[in-house]
Parts: C-alpha cells; structure tokens; sequence
C-alpha cells in the first residue's frame, strides 16, 4: 500500500500499547529509536531487538527496553548473548535466518535500520508480514526500489521515509494532489570537504572523512555523505518514495543542515520542514504517525542561527551525485551495480586500502565493465549484487598493483 493511502491508526491515546521491533538496534538510528521508546514507555512495547556483532550493545538495550526476543546476526555471539540476558525471560537466537524470522515477526511497526544491502532479506520479511515499515535502509530501495515498492502494494505494508530529508518531503508532500507539485528538492549539508579543492581530496584520511560538521552518524553513511554519494543515493530513494522523475529531484547544499529538504508546487509556493539535525525528530515522526509524541531534540533558535544558505552542488568536485543520476535514468540493474561498488570500494577506503578519490572511480569503473540486466525478483538483486561486488573488489586489488 502507497504512503498516501495508507490506512490512519486511531490516535494512541485511545488504543493499545503499539508493538515494535528495531532491526540494527545497535546502530545509530536504532539507539536513537531506543532512547524515543524508553521515553515513552507506555506507549510502546518491544517485541524483538536485533543487531549484527555489537553484543554488548544488544545485551544493554534489551536489559532497558525487555524485549521477547533479541537475535544476534553473527553466530559466534550467541553464547555471550545467551549469558547477558540469562534470567531475563527474553529468547535468544542468532544467525542471518534469525534476523529474517525477528522482522517476521507481527508488529504493528518495525525500523529498518540495518545498513547496506544486508538489510534487504529482513526489510522484505517485515514488508510481507505487512507491517509499518520506518525505513531507514536506503542501499536496499536502491538496488531493488521497484521490486520493494510492489511488495508494500501486494502486502498491504506501509513504507515511512526515517532519513531527515525524505521524511521532511513526506511531512510536506500533498499525497492528495501530487499533480500540483512542480519538483522535491532535497539538501545536503555538503559533508567535511564542501570547500576543500579537489587537488586536496586525494590525500583525505578516513578519520577526516567520518567528521561530518552537522550529524553524528555511522561509518559507512559519514564516508557517503563526505563524497556526497549519500545524496545521490537519496535522489534514487526520492523516486521511488515520491514517484518522482529524476529530472524534478533537485540538489541544493545547505550546510546548516536545518531545512531537511523542501516541496516545490506549481503555484510557485515551496514547502519546507526545519529542524535541529537530530534524528530523533524523523525517527518520533514515524513512530507516533499519524499522531506526534515529544522528542528531546534540540529546538530551533532561529535568531540565534542567523543565517541560512543555499548553493548548488559542485559536480566536478563530487561525481558521485551525477553518478547517480545517470545510474537511475539507466535502470534495470544500475542502481544495485552502483550501490554493491560503494559499498566495497568505500569499505576498502576505510581500510586505508584505496584513496578517497578511487571511490566513485571504482563505482563508475565497475558499471562500465559489467553487462547488466533487468531486475525480475529478489534472488536477481541478490546475484547481481555478488557479481558487482567480485568486480568491485578486483578493481580495488588492482589499483592497489598501480
């Protein structure tokens, strides 16, 4: 089922405690989603926890929010999981099959906050299980946006946009009348080298590449955001989510990272949703919608900021954006090619192993070298997603060899 007509539960005050389930709870988002429910306890109850190594993380998490079951991705923790929570009454399990079954789970919402395309397999499970998906798994709608946007159809989920600037476009976008939007425009905080000049990108660290100026964020998405592949990657969400073209997803930098992006319409009115860069703010949105519940974000100062501005993206300092964009307007299998390179190119830069000039190299390098089809189901995806990541890799390896 679409975002527009999705059914609009009864305000939460009148109904049952909701069930929810954090898939990645570990993760910066998912801790965010924790500290919203430990807010606001009787309003939500947990059903599962997952997480992928972070043991001890799981174990903490689970002790404060007692879910009926916590599942550890990787086998080897299951007896350190099993200890930290012996007594408890919470079932253990372990294991990628386990992760599936926890998403499976019936929950009236679940965060998809497991990051790349390992979060594929668990988002389709809650997908077909029909939940309220909050999603926060960007690397999977890229890859396979037109299977999954079919499954919500065929399964009657519901799909909820976590990142700032999808959920801001969602918060403003009249799903009633989208024929009066004229385009989205999404912004990009431009990332730690918005200014450097491209002869000093070359020798950019990994320590340098994970100081984003705005957000505190995982890894592999602060690395993203500094080559400003993240927003290209968003401009392929965004035309998924919205059913927008791509040539009315606009880009605009906007370093104070305060207007989460904007809804342009016809009429010449743009609509905006501002907020302190706090991912709680998206994150309480999607958990209470339609109703809202109090998040402890930092609240706006407008005076006190001053000054908000605005310039268009450099693309010739930062190909990864048109990458991008010519990847969507290719289709078929392009997104995936693009999404299973960056993630083992940006792996490998993070490693010391490339530089971070190799990154969207390598990308465009293992589009161009590969013959790529059409996407007909998951298991397509999933297999050109592997073959992507071989020829990835051997570019990685031989540009070590020059």
């Amino acid at each position: 089922m679409a975002m527009s007509d999705a059914p609009r539960p009864a305000g939460l005050a009148a109904r049952r405690r909701r069930s929810v389930t954090i898939l990645g709870a570990t993760g910066s988002v998912g801790r965010s989603t924790a500290d919203l429910l430990a807010r606001h306890r009787e309003r939500y109850e947990v059903e599962a926890l997952t997480a992928h190594r972070d043991v001890a993380g799981l174990v903490a998490l689970a002790h404060d929010l007692r879910p009926r079951l916590a599942v550890i991705g990787d086998p080897a923790g299951l007896a350190e999981l099993r200890a930290g929570l012996a007594g408890t009454g919470i079932a253990v399990a372990a294991g990628a099959d386990a992760v599936v079954d926890a998403a499976s789970r019936p929950v009236d919402w679940v965060m998809a906050a497991i990051v790349g395309m390992a979060g594929l397999a668990p988002t389709m499970a809650a997908i077909r299980a029909g939940a309220t998906v909050a999603f926060a798994s960007k690397e999977c709608l890229v890859a396979a946006g037109p299977l999954m946007m079919a499954a919500i159809r065929r399964h009657g989920a519901t799909l909820l946009p976590v990142d700032s600037e999808h959920n801001a476009i969602f918060q403003v976008f009249d799903f009633a009348r989208p024929e009066a939007i004229e385009r989205i425009i999404l912004t990009a905080s431009g990332g730690p080298f918005r200014q450097a000049p491209r002869e000093s990108l070359a020798a950019v660290t990994p320590e340098q590449a994970l100081a984003h100026p705005n957000w505190r964020m995982g890894a592999k998405i602060s690395v993203d955001s500094a080559t400003m592949m993240n927003k290209g990657l968003e401009v392929i969400e965004a035309h998924h989510l919205f059913a927008m073209p791509e040539p009315r997803i606009e880009v605009v930098i906007h370093p104070q990272s305060i207007v989460h992006s904007l809804v342009a319409y016809v009429d010449g009115s743009v609509l905006a949703q501002l907020g302190s860069p706090d991912m709680r703010t998206p994150i309480a949105h999607t958990l209470a919608w339609p109703d809202r519940i109090a998040a402890p974000s930092p609240r706006l100062d407008l005076a006190q900021i001053g000054t908000l501005s605005f310039e268009a993206p450099d693309d010739d300092r930062f190909p990864a954006l048109g990458l991008c964009r010519r990847a969507l307007t290719a289709g078929g299998g392009t997104p995936a090619v693009l999404n299973a390179a960056n993630e083992v190119a940006v792996a490998a830069f993070l490693e010391r192993r490339i530089g971070f000039l190799d990154i969207p190299a390598i990308v465009q390098d293992a589009i161009g070298r590969m013959n790529i089809p059409s996407l007909d189901s998951i298991d397509d995806v999933v297999a050109l997603d592997d073959e992507a990541r071989r020829v990835a890799s051997a570019l990685v390896t031989a540009s070590l060899r020059t």
